[in-house]
């Protein structure tokens, strides 16, 4: 089979499509063709062997244990390398894909939807009638987690460029805020809840714009930060919620098919929906990584098969 595969570590140039063995699916394992697969920030971050994650495709065959998929089912989820014509995910790591949206929407909603929901409600304790500030709202993650906090019942700002304002509108912000025009933290308005998919500002700065007893759910980072960056981040969310009534939470969110079925049943009833960028083919996964690495993407961006 054709998949894509870096080369030379830490090198987004010694990205090559090139021809390996197709895998057989483990114990509790599932063999997809891809159909389509998107694009995240741990593909460029990283720059792994094999990059890809997000996945959507119809069933090839199951290994032992497997009780939930049969071949021909149409599926979407998680599977390491899915930048690939065929890649075997765990069925714990899957869910059926909903009628109603293709197989290139499907592959957008796993990490990015994810991210969303759980943030928002897990780790932000989401709940009707809250203030949600969501930095980034025009990104993968962002695209979500408007329509998911909306679909909750809370009154949504999304913080955006100019040119996304009327997408990130249509998606249920109430309010909006454009970054190059207005620094976020400076307004007077307050939140229960802020959505940081970015890492932009300082945490001194989200504070500002909390509720006494609001919290911030850290979900991004900037382009450049390393490790060293993050983990000083980390380090001082957790310090602060030990002293303050406000909460700050760094997380990554957490491949489960129960929280994929939650995201199912939001995008069968219309509540969400969702959104694609550009697409690229597998043979210019290359192209489809630089672009997103660029910063110029907005929601999400999908590779499929040539």
């Amino acid at each position: 089979m054709k998949a894509a595969i870096y080369k030379k570590r830490g090198s987004a140039k010694s990205l090559e499509l090139i021809d390996i063995d197709t895998p057989s699916p483990k114990q509790g394992e599932v063999l997809i063709k891809t159909l389509a697969a998107s694009v995240n920030p741990l593909d460029w971050r990283m720059k792994a062997h094999r990059p890809g994650v997000d996945v959507a495709g119809e069933v090839v065959s199951v290994g032992s244990g497997v009780t939930r998929f049969h071949r021909g089912d149409a599926v979407f989820g998680a599977g390491k390398g899915s930048f690939a014509e065929y890649v075997c995910a765990r069925e714990s790591k899957l869910a059926a894909k909903p009628d109603n949206i293709s197989f290139e929407e499907a592959a957008c909603v796993p990490i990015a939807g994810l991210t969303a929901l759980q943030g928002l409600r897990d780790k932000g304790k989401l709940a009707p009638g809250q203030k949600v500030l969501i930095n980034g709202a025009a990104g993968g993650v962002g695209t979500f987690a408007v329509q998911i906090a909306k679909a909750f019942g809370a009154e949504v700002t999304g913080v955006c460029s100019a040119r996304n304002m009327e997408m990130v509108r249509s998606l249920g912000a109430a309010l909006l805020v454009d970054y190059a025009q207005q620094d976020f933290t400076h307004q007077t308005r307050l939140y229960d809840l802020l959505l940081d998919n970015v890492g932009n500002r300082r945490l001194s700065a989200l504070r500002s714009v909390l509720s006494p007893c609001g919290r911030c759910v850290l979900a991004g980072a900037p382009k450049q930060a390393g490790l060293g960056t993050l983990l000083l981040r980390v380090l001082q969310a957790a310090t602060l919620s030990c002293f303050l009534r406000q909460t700050f939470v760094f997380f990554i969110a957490q491949m489960r098919s129960q929280d994929l079925e939650s995201l199912c049943a939001l995008m069968r009833s219309g509540s969400i929906r969702p959104i694609i960028d550009r697409q690229y083919s597998l043979s210019n996964a290359r192209e489809a990584i630089a672009y997103v690495e660029e910063g110029h993407a907005r929601a999400k961006v999908i590779i499929a098969p040539d």
